[in-house]
């Protein structure tokens, strides 16, 4: 027992101390005045999101960028609220806007990648950008990836997404949670191993889009655009594949308002990992799993066999402090604060939240923009 639990966490220590180093090499891209020329088509999927909409218009209308180099697509997915006078409002308010409303075509058992295909293919511009419908995006947004895109050879952006500001638990929960991905994304960029990204702030060229033949082999799955498709882009495109370290790139969103809708998302991301065809995010996922388990067993044991107490407080510390390392380093990057007790506290009750996770993701069902979808 004591060998096998060294053993993971050792590994665990080793992999999350590659992602502080990665996230460390990958350096911070410059945003410099560089003359706007990249044509963008901006895709936005949205179901049921009138009370998200305003704010992302208001965002829209605030995007310093030439009019006429970007277009934005808005794909309904089957909205039963009243969003239309929204977007009429929009329009009336933006008038030189390239904007426009179309319907999706649901062809399969995933909605989103539904909406983007649709949107993909009637798109105007050679680089697509899609966010969702509950973000807000940033003024120089289309600046830095113009900037980017001219500095690098470059066929796939993925950047950084951050949820808005609250104080509650879950909020505070949610947020070291996601904050951590980013760390371990960025991280995992720079130790050259990139495996994930999210949806709300990728940016790709059209024509590689179709080379790798966009979502297709994944319409099954009514998760996993981003990553899928990540995974496709880096065995055509291996040294064209990049992360925009920057918060000029930062896109907000919302967080989840209750845990069970907490939940349900968890439970919509932990079911494509059994699908993933990259093998670096297998063994993160397995790593992980592995070691918040480890951490659990070894407290009930404790309470059975006590001189295992000191091996579980040596475990939990190491791990509390590489986690905490990755974690204050990404929250200062992205100017987020925590306090240790958040911290702390949230450590504590995470591994019995990753073992649930990972025990429902194996029978239950999970609801999505009011569908229920199976694993």
């Amino acid at each position: 027992m004591i060998i096998i639990a060294a053993i993971i966490s050792l590994l665990y220590l080793f992999l999350i101390g590659s992602f502080i180093i990665g996230f460390n090499k990958l350096l911070t891209f410059k945003l410099t005045d560089a003359a706007p020329e990249i044509k963008f088509t901006i895709i936005v999927p949205f179901r049921n999101e009138a009370d998200n909409l305003p704010t992302l218009f208001n965002s829209f209308s605030k995007l310093n960028y030439p009019n006429n180099l970007y277009e934005i697509i808005l794909v309904n997915d089957g909205s039963s609220d009243d969003f239309k006078p929204l977007i009429n409002t929009f329009k009336k308010e933006n008038p030189k806007l390239n904007f426009r409303e179309i319907n999706n075509l649901r062809k399969s058992n995933s909605p989103k990648k539904d909406a983007l295909n649709t949107a993909i293919n009637s798109a105007n511009f050679d680089w697509i950008i899609t966010t969702d419908a509950d973000c807000v995006v940033p003024e120089k947004w289309l600046l830095i990836f113009n900037d980017f895109i001219k500095k690098n050879e470059t066929v796939f952006i993925a950047a950084p997404v951050l949820f808005k500001g609250k104080t509650n638990f879950l909020f505070h929960f949610q947020s070291l949670n996601f904050i951590s991905l980013i760390g371990t994304t960025i991280g995992s960029f720079g130790i050259k191993k990139p495996f994930m990204c999210n949806g709300a702030n990728l940016c790709f060229k059209k024509e590689a889009f179709f080379k790798v033949n966009g979502y297709n082999e994944n319409l099954s799955i009514a998760s996993g655009d981003d990553v899928f498709l990540l995974e496709k882009m880096i065995r055509f495109y291996p040294n064209n594949v990049h992360y925009l370290k920057n918060n000029f790139a930062l896109v907000k969103t919302n967080s989840q308002k209750s845990w069970s809708n907490f939940i349900q998302q968890q439970l919509r991301w932990a079911s494509k990992t059994s699908s993933y065809k990259n093998s670096f995010a297998k063994l993160v996922g397995i790593l992980v799993l592995a070691e918040n388990i480890l951490l659990i067993s070894l407290l009930i044991l404790a309470f059975i066999k006590p001189d295992l107490w000191i091996l579980f407080i040596t475990i939990f510390l190491l791990k509390l402090i590489i986690d905490s390392v990755l974690l204050i380093q990404t929250s200062n990057y992205f100017k987020r604060k925590f306090s240790i007790f958040n911290i702390l506290t949230i450590s504590l009750f995470y591994p019995f939240f990753i073992g649930f996770i990972g025990f429902l993701s194996f029978f239950k069902k999970y609801e999505w923009k009011g569908r229920t979808f199976k694993k």
